[in-house]
């Protein structure tokens, strides 16, 4: 097939996305694809024609700056203004040069974005409009997994377990939760803009840094326990993952950071917890209508009681991403899962 894999952007998550998509495309032509990578805002600035470019001889790392070098996630101070700076026509559109051409003239796009600009839906409503297949769920249920506030509603509405919560609108809101807490923003992923805190001084230092990531921010009850994840492929749950970081909770560091967090797949729980799991990211796939496949966070307390946190629909595939994870728990070399995702999108279109 020929396939554009997307990545980049102007989300928090940028330096995540340009693994994923490097990780993504480099499978994909392992797998014989005829592949392109490109960043959705920077596009490609040079002038080529979009049936051909999936023939042509192109170094596509060389179009992308940040693998001029060494690059990492973590390595670096994000600056998306500098970013923004290499767009020669000042980047007016989201999209960049040649970005929407490319993708029509693809069998599929591989949406290898994450955070703000890729899982919130509006990418999606805009290749709907253009007539682009893409991989992963469709636009109002990723605008529903995005907006925490609205995951939260369905969930309740669902019967769905999930931490009590406030939503804050304005960083001087006079609000007193209980300690300990979790403050997180609205919308984002990688556990940008979450913080632990557990007195009132971490509070509003929190809330002043996460109205700084998003508009609406919300504070949410902690629930001391253990944590989890488990993807659901087509209404299917994967074996389930225990995460333990070795210090901190799971936050950006400790997500990418190589060594810094212990996975286990399959957890080494009872099955009855295991079943529980399973089936409340399940009911929560179905909950927010996400289709092909999404992955479903949670918190145990010591009665076993099971809290979903969030859904994840388009969820990383770096070296230390958990489906991929999941997905080796089941026999699916990581080449393997990236066609299996391109299978079960193309079917949605069917």
């Amino acid at each position: 097939m020929k396939i554009v894999v997307l990545c980049g952007g102007l989300s928090t998550e940028r330096d995540v996305s340009l693994i994923s998509g490097k990780m993504v495309y480099q499978a994909l032509l392992e797998n014989g694809h005829q592949v392109i990578l490109t960043d959705v805002f920077l596009g490609y600035p040079e002038p080529v024609e979009p049936e051909k470019a999936f023939e042509e001889d192109i170094d596509w790392f060389a179009v992308l700056p940040e693998f001029s070098g060494d690059f990492s996630i973590g390595k670096r101070k994000l600056d998306l203004s500098e970013v923004r700076s290499y767009r020669k026509d000042g980047g007016r559109s989201f999209f960049g040069p040649q970005v929407i051409p490319l993708c029509q003239a693809a069998d599929i796009v591989f949406m290898a974005l994450h955070g703000d600009c890729g899982e919130n839906g509006k990418i999606q409503a805009a290749f709907d409009l253009c007539g682009i297949r893409y991989t992963g769920t469709d636009s109002l249920s990723s605008a529903l997994a995005m907006d925490k506030s609205f995951t939260k509603y369905l969930f309740a509405a669902h019967q769905i377990l999930s931490p009590a919560y406030h939503v804050l609108k304005d960083a001087s809101e006079d609000y007193h939760p209980d300690f300990p807490c979790v403050v997180k923003v609205n919308s984002g992923g990688s556990s940008v803009g979450v913080y632990i805190v557990r007195d009132r001084e971490a509070y509003e230092v929190a809330v002043r840094e996460a109205f700084t990531y998003d508009h609406k921010v919300f504070v949410e009850e902690y629930i001391e326990g253990r944590e989890f994840t488990d993807c659901v492929i087509e209404g299917e749950a994967l074996p389930v993952v225990e995460i333990a970081p070795k210090s901190g909770f799971y936050d950006y560091k400790n997500k990418y950071e190589a060594g810094a967090t212990e996975e286990t797949c399959p957890a080494k729980i009872s099955p009855a917890l295991t079943k529980k799991i399973q089936e409340a990211a399940v009911k929560a796939y179905f909950a927010l209508e996400i289709k092909t496949y999404a992955r479903m966070d949670f918190r145990v307390d010591q009665n076993d009681n099971v809290y979903c946190l969030e859904a994840n629909t388009l969820p990383g595939m770096t070296p230390t991403s958990l489906v991929p994870i999941e997905a080796a728990a089941i026999g699916k070399s990581f080449p393997a899962l990236c066609d299996w995702i391109l299978q079960i999108s193309m079917d949605k279109y069917k």
